[in-house]
């Protein structure tokens, strides 16, 4: 990746803010090796036992040549004695690029954050990145009983596009969901 384009990303992402809950703001940094951790954690609470990562298989899919990994964290942590707490991870999103092609690997968020605008923070960053690579779509597999997962990817354009039988190791269908990255998404 060139130099500029390296510069450029890293200050987008740490300019990148939106509203979370009451006030608290919300920042996108890329993935940093003390986070794993934590992302595996939260993935373990997102998903049940047969559908959530092992900390290998996360790792793995975080260093595959293409991904990259974003975290969502909550910015200005209260006040304490030596100054502001560590910022709270709120979610994460794993993508990947191959060719023109975009992946979602997975996407978690962590209870207490759904539906204040982690996840969609999350996904158009990494949209964004795509776009930027070249991607000129992006697909991702969700589980076909995942109702809420469903409706928040038609919200944000994405379109049933086939059902995988036995995707996941419980042999649960997949719906592997699709969407076309806009032009305008570069900024």
């Amino acid at each position: 990746m060139p130099l500029l384009f390296r510069y450029f990303f890293r200050y987008a992402r740490a300019t990148l803010q939106s509203r979370y809950n009451s006030g608290v703001r919300l920042r996108i940094r890329e993935f940093e090796k003390p986070d794993l951790e934590t992302l595996w954690r939260i993935d373990q609470a997102c998903f049940d036992a047969q559908l959530a990562y092992s900390r290998t298989e996360l790792a793995l899919y975080m260093g595959r040549p293409g991904s990259f990994t974003l975290v969502a964290e909550a910015e200005g942590g209260e006040v304490s004695g030596n100054g502001k707490a560590p910022a709270a991870i709120l979610g994460f999103i794993v993508a990947e690029i191959r060719r023109k092609s975009g992946h979602i690997i997975t996407i978690d968020v962590v209870a207490e954050a759904r539906r204040a605008g982690v996840g969609s923070a999350l996904l158009g960053a990494a949209e964004e990145e795509l776009l930027r690579a070249g991607a000129v779509a992006v697909a991702l597999e969700t589980p076909v009983n995942n109702a809420a997962a469903i409706r928040f990817y038609k919200q944000k354009g994405y379109f049933v596009e086939k059902t995988v039988a036995g995707y996941y190791s419980n042999h649960m269908d997949a719906l592997v969901m699709t969407k076309e990255l806009p032009r305008s998404l570069v900024r």
